[in-house]
């Protein structure tokens, strides 16, 4: 099983929010590439990177910070957040990151997904609120259903899926299990759980379901896990 620590960038600090609400916004580090390089030191192989700033403008706004922390770090970097254009997934492959992720233009027009997945790196960012995905940093809700939408990636070169349940995002109350693992039974692809991970014994439920990945974000940030224990236990 993938773990994988997360940073959240909001004007350039490494923060996370409550069921994605932009001013329920808490900063943990305002030096996010110091972040980064402790994560490389507990055991990471994987780094999660939110430009949350870019996800709601619709275009990057945290590229400094993550081009410095991408020069500082050997970890293997999945960058996502207001990514709508070949040119923005060029410019970010070209820094040294090592997938993109894809959200709200993957529901706009599954097609350039597709077509982007056959040329480069590319991960699918599935946002939902009551199981139907949300878009543009979460802040519209929409009538398409999450494992329907993920289903279209089936069979494709799509890496992997990264699916966020919001109303446990930030709330330290579980993964929904149930919703990941439709997703992964859906798509057939590498599915990666976000949202809701709140204790050591989180991560036996996530392998117990066989679940691909794990994005760790506030249960690490408020010392609910032990990170370092995980990476050697269930990695």
């Amino acid at each position: 099983m993938q773990i994988i620590p997360a940073i959240d960038l909001k004007e350039g600090c490494a923060v996370r929010l409550k069921q994605g609400l932009m001013e329920s916004a808490k900063i943990y580090a305002k030096e996010p590439t110091e972040l980064a390089k402790h994560f490389e030191t507990l055991g990471a192989e994987y780094l999660h990177i939110v430009d949350l700033d870019g996800a709601f403008a619709g275009t990057p706004k945290n590229r400094a910070v993550i081009e410095k922390i991408c020069k500082n770090s050997k970890l293997k970097i999945e960058v996502g957040g207001g990514i709508r254009e070949e040119e923005t997934i060029k410019a970010y492959l070209d820094l040294g990151i090592s997938r993109v992720i894809l959200g709200s233009i993957a529901l706009k027009n599954p097609n350039f997904a597709l077509e982007m997945a056959e040329k480069y790196p590319i991960v699918i960012g599935i946002d939902a609120k009551d199981n139907k995905i949300a878009t543009e940093g979460w802040a519209k809700g929409g009538d398409t259903l999450a494992w329907e939408f993920a289903e279209l990636f089936k069979g494709s070169k799509i890496q992997a899926i990264i699916c966020t349940d919001i109303a446990h995002d930030g709330m330290l109350d579980g993964i929904n299990l149930e919703f990941t693992k439709k997703i992964q039974d859906k798509s057939q692809i590498f599915t990666i759980a976000s949202g809701g991970l709140s204790c050591q014994e989180d991560f036996e439920a996530l392998r117990e379901a066989e679940i691909d990945g794990v994005i760790v974000g506030k249960a690490f940030y408020e010392g609910k896990i032990d990170l370092q224990k995980a990476f050697k236990n269930f990695q």
